[in-house]
């Protein structure tokens, strides 16, 4: 699907309502009961199996990884290092992971060092590290959510949008928010039976294997058109939704997973003219 129009009634709703859910909680109620700092370490143990056989595949299909064209790619916001160090994997590619955490960072170099990873400081929001026009690629995954103001991810759109090079895709991945309250395999973002406004706070649930207690933190509601305005704000053409599903032949995340049946993540990219 590589237009919006698809989404606009859905999104114009999904921007103007209100919640119909009974709670009374406020953002500080549910900031008081949930640890909304994210642990390296526990983000890093997080059991991402969906993500890694429908969310990143996606990606890398639009981002054209494994190509020769695309030589250097940039991971806005690579949290732990997982999926930089899925790109080498998968491709000759050098990756730039940056990251506004030193947490984050610290724990990326330690468990996914790479001769072909440069991890790097994001600060004040600019990547200072990168001319302008210096990657074939770039990508943010699972960062727009954690972002809870719309000026915040016009920002994050406009650095990438300087460093790619014309004719370079970026890609945003995110848990989808036309799946929120959908128990999937390994997370839940949002309560069920609950519509979330544009930007409202909502909880997520990450699961861990090992009989570990699962992650509890908060993130951000944003509906497909505002990743679609906020790509196109910033100079981005060519735009394309997609949300991927996992394949009917697939047994891996059991008999009948939710992921057959609801796209659990969107990924919305955009090319740099």
């Amino acid at each position: 699907m590589s237009s919006s129009t698809a989404w606009k009634d859905a999104d114009d709703t999904g921007d103007t309502s209100t919640s119909t859910s009974t709670s009374t909680d406020t953002p500080a109620d549910i900031d008081a009961d949930i640890n909304t700092g994210i642990d390296a370490d526990g983000y890093d143990s997080y059991d991402d199996l969906p993500e890694r056989l429908i969310g990143y595949p996606a990606v890398f299909h639009a981002l054209g990884i494994g190509s020769s064209a695309v030589r250097t790619v940039l991971d806005h916001g690579c949290g732990p290092g997982k999926v930089a160090a899925r790109v080498v994997e998968a491709s000759d590619a050098r990756v730039v992971a940056a990251d506004v955490s030193p947490g984050m960072l610290a724990v990326a170099r330690e468990r996914h060092p790479h001769p072909r990873i440069d991890h790097r400081l994001i600060e004040d929001g600019r990547l200072a590290f990168l001319d302008e026009g210096s990657v074939d690629a770039a990508m943010s995954c699972f960062v727009f959510v954690t972002v809870g103001e719309i000026e915040g991810l016009h920002d994050i759109a406009a650095e990438v949008h300087r460093v790619l090079r014309p004719g370079g895709r970026y890609a945003v991945l995110d848990a989808n928010p036309r799946s929120t309250g959908i128990r999937f395999s390994t997370f839940r973002t949002g309560d069920p039976g609950r519509v979330y406004t544009k930007g409202e706070r909502r909880r997520t649930r990450l699961e861990r294997p090992g009989g570990a207690a699962p992650l509890d933190l908060v993130d951000h509601h944003w509906p497909c058109q505002t990743y679609l305005d906020v790509l196109g704000k910033a100079g981005f053409t060519d735009l394309d939704v997609h949300e991927p599903v996992l394949p009917r032949h697939s047994s891996l995340l059991g008999s009948r997973p939710a992921e057959a049946d609801h796209p659990p993540f969107l990924v919305v990219s955009g090319v740099k003219g």
